[in-house]
């Protein structure tokens, strides 16, 4: 037996072997038997146990939901996301994405069948997960995608990413997310703000405070609405300017509400909740 082997394949699985690692390390299949009649080893799922003094975690779920799922298993979308360190919450269900001609049915895990190209795929920390790239476009978030393009990826890369994978399930809306990624969203934000506040009596589109325009105002309450893009696109020039524009307004006596294109988008109702109870209160006040 393999000693050393087995021993570096538990300290990179997070403790997680399949048998088929344990027998190309020489143990025969009585010998892994004997392990999991003893408590040594812990059945995960067919063909995957966990070694004793190993926790279970996330990590050990998601790699033996994808080491059970044969060759050529991937973890793919917010399960890739949150591997790639993308997100700090792990999703409540494993989502593995295994060859067409392979059907298998987990009742915790989410598996769809679909042909991946070599360059959508990496390996993480001795785990199949699909790239960064494709990973930031399946998981559809705007708040992630924002994130990586700080620092994980370019635009070009998710936009070539894209293109070969079209079409997809989901496809559509990352192509929207890539066209407001691409000019740093700030005039889709607004676009986004005009629509949910357009029911709203009393406020006046691009009104000029002394120096400054406010995207919107709601003139008579002093009340003004400025609009974010996304952060990889935001600079340090543009954030100190925005900082003398808040100051200086905040100095008028003007409430200054600020959003993002992200929860524009994704809270609609709430922003106007929210912009609904700070006129209301304006109103009580006086």
């Amino acid at each position: 037996m393999d000693r050393q082997t087995l021993a570096d394949i538990l300290v990179i699985q997070d403790g997680v072997i399949t048998t088929k690692q344990a027998l190309a390390c020489g143990l025969s299949v009585q010998a892994i038997q004997r392990r999991v009649s003893g408590k040594l080893w812990v059945r995960l799922a067919k063909g995957v146990y966990l070694a004793d003094g190993h926790p279970r975690s996330h990590r050990t779920r998601l790699r033996a939901a994808v080491l059970s799922a044969g060759k050529d298993a991937v973890a793919y979308g917010r399960s890739a996301a949150w591997w790639h360190g993308l997100l700090d919450d792990p999703p409540n269900r494993p989502t593995i994405t295994i060859p067409t001609k392979r059907w298998i049915e987990r009742s915790k895990v989410d598996i769809r069948r679909r042909k991946l190209a070599e360059e959508d795929l990496t390996v993480v920390a001795g785990l199949a997960v699909t790239a960064v790239p494709l990973t930031v476009l399946e998981s559809l978030d705007s708040v992630l995608m924002d994130r990586a393009l700080q620092s994980r990826v370019s635009l070009r890369q998710l936009q070539i990413a894209h293109d070969r994978n079209l079409p997809r399930a989901g496809s559509a809306r990352a192509g929207v997310l890539l066209r407001v990624a691409a000019d740093g969203g700030r005039s889709a934000a607004e676009r986004l703000l005009h629509r949910i506040i357009r029911e709203l009596p009393g406020w006046r589109p691009q009104f000029a405070v002394g120096p400054f325009q406010l995207d919107a105002a709601f003139v008579e309450a002093k009340l003004g609405i400025e609009v974010d893009g996304w952060r990889w696109h935001k600079d340090a020039e543009r954030n100190s300017e925005d900082l003398r524009r808040q100051n200086y307004l905040v100095g008028l006596g003007w409430r200054i509400f600020r959003y993002d294109w992200h929860r524009l988008d994704r809270e609609p109702e709430e922003v106007l909740a929210e912009i609904e109870d700070a006129l209301r209160l304006q109103g009580t006040d006086r």
